[in-house]
């Protein structure tokens, strides 16, 4: 597919009319499906495509269209420069962007991250002994990703990597239920085993009567998933700093009013590990690694180029909509193995659900426990709890309540498929809470 794409905007760029500027984006992938009910596999395919987003800039304006592409070279340039014919005939009847950002130079990179997967006809046979006995429902994904940018100014772009993921969730007779996602781009068997076997612990542990806890503020540990959950909400109305300079970002109290988190706290957006491309659908590269918050202290922002030309400030070359695609927030000193034993007596939260901003300006969240949370006394699992709703703000339960964060962090992956499998990832530790309320 990169040798169609590469061939596929050479043509097209070839076609170009005087002022006009192009920008190709590809997203595809080459993957397995495989969906599981009641531990037994019940229907399994393949996914091979690719579609192309074509944007035409001309005269302060801009027009977008999509095609998928066939794998046959002759047939998608045909198909690419009718969609081409059709967006000059929209885009001189648009209004002028005042913030449009036009590509700039003819900047190259490939970056191919192989890995070591199971061979479809070996999934079953892989899969299906550790998971017997219990109620299993969710779904497998193996294969190819790929990402691509081309420019008229002569930028190539091209990303592929390969991974894995099981995305599950374990269910007692009363529907009570454990959820994980076991993913990677190296298959390890006995790792796989390893980790079902822990759901299948806590799945256990949920069979036993659920303990109603009454609202308010307990001592809490929230693992590594839970703490996803929560800075994938800064995507939205957080880091962005378009939202900061509209007033509608949680951390304009960090700019505006000195305010701070804890000092345990630090997060950035870190494409070291490879795990995602670091061009933009410009094909704008990153930085490896923007320090977004240190020790509490909120250092940088994500700017898209269209907002720094609208602020006249410097960009970092984020995506248009300024959302953080590699996060990385760094681990402590706290060791899982006693995890309970810091924790006494509170509430562990495996998993969080239905995260939503409450109060997005006061940096308030709410949703609500769910999967695997449970009720711990004296450093000891007692029963599982009842779901509550939470509802906190960030300049609590990451601020002066944060108490430790754990020194493992785990890889978090998007197990997203609405547009195709997604490539980002939330790596992060676990966190102790000295408080964090419980409304409902």
């Amino acid at each position: 597919m990169e040798s169609i794409f590469l061939n596929l905007a050479d043509k097209l760029m070839s076609q170009l009319h005087e002022g006009e500027t192009l920008t190709l984006s590809l997203g595809g992938e080459q993957s397995t499906f495989t969906r599981f009910s009641q531990s037994r596999i019940r229907q399994t395919g393949r996914v091979d495509e690719s579609d192309v987003a074509l944007t035409l800039m001309r005269d302060q304006r801009r027009s977008i269209g999509v095609i998928s592409l066939s794998g046959d070279l002759d047939l998608d340039e045909t198909s690419a420069l009718t969609e081409l014919e059709k967006l000059r005939n929209e885009v001189g009847n648009l209004p002028e962007d005042p913030y449009i950002v036009l590509p700039e130079g003819d900047l190259k990179s490939r970056a191919a991250n192989p890995g070591r997967l199971l061979a479809p006809e070996d999934t079953a046979a892989a899969l299906t002994p550790a998971m017997q006995g219990v109620d299993l429902a969710g779904i497998w994904s193996s294969g190819n990703i790929f990402r691509g940018v081309a420019t008229s100014t002569g930028q190539r772009h091209w990303f592929e990597t390969e991974t894995f993921s099981l995305d599950y969730s374990l269910i007692t007779p009363a529907e009570k239920m454990v959820k994980a996602t076991f993913a990677g781009s190296e298959w390890d068997q006995d790792k796989y085993e390893r980790f079902m076997a822990d759901s299948i612990k806590k799945l256990r542990m949920m069979e036993q009567s659920p303990k109603k806890i009454e609202p308010g503020e307990y001592r809490t540990y929230i693992a590594s998933a839970g703490v996803a959950d929560f800075l994938n909400m800064f995507s939205w109305g957080g880091v962005s700093e378009a939202a900061i300079r509209q007033g509608e970002s949680a951390f304009g109290k960090m700019r505006n009013e000195d305010a701070t988190l804890s000092p345990l706290f630090s997060l950035s957006e870190d494409f070291r590990s490879g795990l995602v491309p670091r061009f933009n659908g410009n094909g704008e590269m990153a930085p490896e690694l923007t320090e977004l918050i240190v020790n509490g202290q909120l250092e940088n922002t994500l700017v898209s180029s269209r907002t720094a030309k609208e602020y006249g400030v410097e960009s970092n070359f984020a995506t248009e909509g300024e959302g953080l695609r590699s996060p990385v927030m760094s681990g402590g000193t706290l060791d899982e193995d006693q995890i309970l034993d810091e924790l006494g007596t509170g509430v562990y939260l495996s998993n969080l659900h239905y995260l939503n901003w409450s109060d997005r300006i006061g940096g308030r969240i709410t949703g609500m426990t769910r999967y695997a949370c449970f009720w711990v006394e004296n450093g000891e699992i007692i029963a599982p709890i009842e779901n509550m709703r939470f509802d906190d703000s960030i300049y609590r339960f990451l601020g002066f309540n944060l108490e430790a964060v754990t020194s493992q962090v785990q890889v978090n992956p998007d197990v997203g498929t609405y547009d195709g499998r997604a490539v980002s990832a939330v790596v992060c530790p676990g966190i102790l809470l000295k408080a964090f309320a419980l409304t409902l």
